[in-house]
């Protein structure tokens, strides 16, 4: 199975000084058009005490959502299980295997990336990123958390977002940050 390639967004999660924070730009793009510019691709599960970010198709990436919460939900809210169950089931599953999206999920410990290819991945360094504007956005955190360890998680995702909106065609600047509970 070929990589799935996510354009037109960038999604932002940080471990940083015991928090973290999740963010991502608001641009969904068409091709080269941006089609709507406030588009809200964080959502919160578990009444907060988890927040996704998603890249890639809408619709897809939203089915996997669904599917992610059940997957919570079947195994007690534990959200490395659910990742991993999850990742097999969409590398397997037919339906699943087509979709076009890449997740980021966190709780208040833990940062993960969840892939179609059955990766779920605990980022190095706390820095999770996906999207069209991913380098650039892991590039920024990387040095803030390097040079500028008094900011908190929240302030490095906003940040690495700004930089990467300023350089990625398909990323603005309409940014949604959350933390979990």
């Amino acid at each position: 199975m070929a990589p799935v390639k996510i354009r037109s967004t960038t999604v932002l999660g940080v471990y940083h000084n015991g928090e973290v924070a999740v963010g991502a730009d608001g641009q969904a793009s068409m091709g080269n058009t941006v089609a709507k510019s406030n588009v809200k691709k964080i959502r919160k599960l578990l009444d907060g005490k988890i927040v996704t970010g998603f890249a890639g198709s809408t619709a897809d990436a939203f089915s996997l959502l669904e599917k992610f919460e059940e997957k919570l939900n079947g195994y007690s809210h534990n959200m490395k299980r659910a990742a991993i169950e999850l990742a097999k089931d969409w590398r397997t599953d037919r339906y699943l295997r087509k979709l076009e999206a890449m997740m980021v999920v966190a709780d208040k410990n833990e940062l993960l990336i969840i892939s179609g290819t059955g990766d779920v991945l605990e980022p190095d360094f706390g820095i999770a990123a996906i999207g069209s504007g991913s380098m650039y956005a892991q590039a920024a955190a990387t040095a803030l958390k390097k040079h500028a360890p008094h900011l908190t998680a929240e302030e490095i995702v906003r940040e690495g977002l700004n930089i990467a909106a300023d350089i990625c065609v398909f990323t603005n600047h309409n940014l949604i940050i959350e933390k979990p509970l």
